[in-house]
């Protein structure tokens, strides 16, 4: 059986050791409380992707010759604290190879486990959480791997920016840092919202983007959708820009959940994952300098250093 590889790519530009990009599929979906159908997230987006022309035009490239590797997807499901051990390890399993390591949920709960592989792995690190809702509870439903803790422990060991956020409960306004959030009716008429951000973060960025940050009427699938959203250009515009002032690490995209009778919330899904990537590897095409970027992002740091020598 021919194995399978990222949107139908060569698999010369699938294959591990030489790949620069890492996928983890993540068909989770233990703990959401309102529509169901984000474990169906990664098989539809993996099935769009197959489907998408892999030339970005932006940016004159195509990134998948950097080498994407699609790896197992990751089915633990016996607890939400199962799975995001299971996140955690695999996610810091690749970081530690030098991978550049995304992840596509499955619901936001995954990302307590990236962003805890990414914080171990990174100094100064910034988490950029780009969303329609705060996901600050410190505990929900007994669990604090609940989708709606989803960056909680973010909140207390990392630099947390939130962009977009337009519902949450009171109870989170006693975690939240108001400096260090922009609410979506704030951005609607604040010009200048993408440059203030961009001064809140530090030089390394890892992102976790929740596709219900974005409008519904662009991306009605999603497990929660709220009004009032982002819109295509200028969440690419935010994007490009993040990638190309601040050293982003990694990132991760969730809570796409799949409708059968409208195929476009996949679509834009996979292209926003290949816009990702293709910003930032816009300047690696002809001169490689993606590996030493990577590397001088982590030079010097014993954090780093201790778990190279533990793996």
């Amino acid at each position: 059986m021919k194995t399978r590889t990222y949107a139908g790519i060569p698999r010369e530009n699938a294959a591990l050791e030489t790949s620069k990009i890492v996928l983890i599929p993540v068909p989770y979906d233990g703990t959401s409380t309102f529509q169901k159908g984000a474990d169906k997230g990664p098989e539809a987006f993996l099935y769009a992707s197959e489907n998408m022309e892999l030339y970005d035009i932006e940016t004159e490239t195509e990134v998948y010759k950097q080498g994407i590797y699609l790896a197992p997807s990751i089915t633990e499901d016996t607890s939400p604290e199962a799975v995001v051990e299971a996140v955690y390890k695999t996610t810091k399993e690749y970081i530690l190879r030098n991978k550049f390591v995304t992840a596509f949920g499955g619901e936001h709960s995954i990302s307590i486990g990236t962003i805890r592989a990414f914080n171990e792995c990174f100094d100064d690190l910034t988490v950029l959480h780009i969303d329609a809702h705060a996901d600050l509870r410190p505990e929900y439903q007994g669990s604090k791997c609940n989708h709606a803790c989803a960056v909680y422990e973010a909140s207390q060991h990392t630099n947390l920016i939130q962009v977009g956020i337009r519902s949450m409960d009171f109870s989170e306004t006693t975690v939240m840092d108001r400096d260090k959030v922009w609410f979506a009716e704030e951005m609607a008429n604040d010009d200048y919202w993408v440059d203030n951000v961009i001064e809140t973060l530090s030089e390394n960025v890892f992102i976790t983007f929740d596709l219900d940050v974005l409008d519904p009427s662009i991306m009605p699938s999603t497990g929660t959708p709220e009004p009032g959203g982002l819109f295509w250009y200028e969440t690419l515009d935010f994007l490009k820009q993040v990638f190309a002032e601040k050293n982003v690490v990694g990132f991760d995209i969730v809570e796409l959940c799949p409708n059968k009778l409208d195929k476009s919330s996949d679509f834009l899904a996979a292209k926003l994952y290949y816009k990702m990537l293709s910003y930032k590897f816009m300047n690696t095409e002809e001169n490689d300098v993606f590996e030493s970027n990577f590397n001088e992002s982590k030079k010097g740091k014993s954090k780093i250093n201790t778990l190279e020598d533990d793996y």
